[in-house]
């Protein structure tokens, strides 16, 4: 069996040691730490699952996200069924659907009409990796219909646009985050390194982009956008304009962590062998940063898919057809809607599911970088 020995060093940190007297990196103790986080590892397997979900959304979803039928307005979730009337296991069902009530929307099973659940069925085309295809995972034969989690006020599939819609709401979140880090830690690593009047000068433009209150902005750059303007292109707006927003609070944190590291003696020496300062700062001292910043960016993303979502909610973020979390869980503001048809909270949920996940995620790396943590 494998022997460890752990010994201190003068700072606090732990040196570890395994056979042969090899030393662990610090990423495979941090790694080591995290496996024994079971709810740090469960959150991260769940956000893996989320993501593949929404990339690979055309190949789950049984249906594209704008495809709608009015004769299905609020349809209940479709009930799967693996015994036939005779009491017989047999393959996956489900029975059509008749709306015997139009105006509170009120659907029945038809038992006289039995549609097989079929794998790997042609749908709607759609490109992927630049290759055009049709292939779906599941689907029923026409004039069938398969609604796993319901459908909206215009009888478009609830299942199909949480996959498509995961696609902005979970990756605003990383493009924003790749953006604000990007930003902030060159910013503030500027900032720390060179001291003096540069410093104060740039920590009180940091200062200034902080007081700015981001969700009044938006809501009045969405009085002037155009009202025609695509909602791809109003999406990389939020994205970029939240990015632009959140990246001085790391810029300060990041440059008090500098403060400390520039006055270090490798920097010294890498200062007397005629490094230059870009130099420096990116290969020497932004990169002992980077414990603080992983932490920072699995405890920020929530932050900016919560963000997205709200706005999404009121009508200024991704607009219709498109999906979004935030856009389908409006329609539950509208309580007479929400008492009778509770399915529309499901995009509630699946947000809930996510930034808990975050959470969970970012404790754990939070306690695996630590080095004073015991392992």
């Amino acid at each position: 069996m494998a022997k460890t020995t752990i010994e201190p060093i003068n700072n606090g940190e732990v040196l570890e040691y395994g056979d042969g007297g090899a030393i662990r990196s610090p990423w495979k103790m941090a790694w080591r730490k995290l496996k024994r986080h079971k709810l740090a590892i469960g959150g991260m397997w769940v956000l893996i699952l989320l993501h593949l979900f929404a990339i690979f959304a055309d190949f789950f979803a049984p249906y594209s996200e704008v495809t709608t039928d009015r004769r299905r307005t609020y349809h209940p979730p479709t009930k799967i069924h693996i015994v036939s009337p005779e009491g017989k296991l047999t393959r996956p069902f489900v029975y059509g659907y008749d709306r015997v009530d139009t105006l509170r929307n009120r659907y029945e099973e038809n038992t006289s009409q039995v549609y097989p659940i079929r794998f790997f069925v042609r749908g709607d085309s759609y490109k992927f990796f630049g290759l055009e295809t049709d292939l779906r995972l599941f689907g029923v034969d026409a004039p069938g219909k398969v609604y796993l989690m319901g459908a909206d006020r215009y009888g478009r599939d609830i299942f199909s646009r949480l996959a498509y819609g995961g696609r902005r709401s979970l990756f605003i979140g990383i493009i924003g985050l790749v953006v604000s880090l990007s930003i902030g830690m060159l910013y503030g690593g500027v900032s720390g390194y060179f001291g003096g009047w540069v410093d104060n000068l740039m920590m009180r433009f940091s200062e200034i982009i902080v007081s700015i209150p981001s969700f009044y902005l938006l809501l009045a750059l969405s009085a002037v956008l155009p009202p025609d303007l695509p909602s791809d292109q109003r999406f990389m707006m939020i994205t970029f304009i939240l990015s632009f927003i959140g990246w001085a609070g790391l810029a300060r944190v990041i440059r008090g962590m500098v403060l400390s590291i520039a006055k270090t003696e490798f920097i010294a020496g890498a200062e007397a062998i005629g490094c230059s300062q870009p130099r420096i700062i990116i290969r020497h001292i932004l990169p002992n940063t980077l414990s603080y910043v992983i932490v920072n960016a699995t405890l920020s993303i929530p932050g900016f898919i919560l963000s997205e979502s709200g706005l999404s909610v009121i009508g200024v973020g991704i607009q219709h057809p498109l999906a979004s979390w935030g856009n389908m869980l409006s329609e539950a503001l509208n309580l007479s809607a929400l008492t009778r048809y509770p399915w529309l909270l499901i995009p509630g949920f699946f947000i809930f599911i996510t930034v808990l996940s975050y959470s969970f995620f970012g404790d754990g790396v939070r306690d695996a970088l630590d080095p004073k943590a015991q392992t």
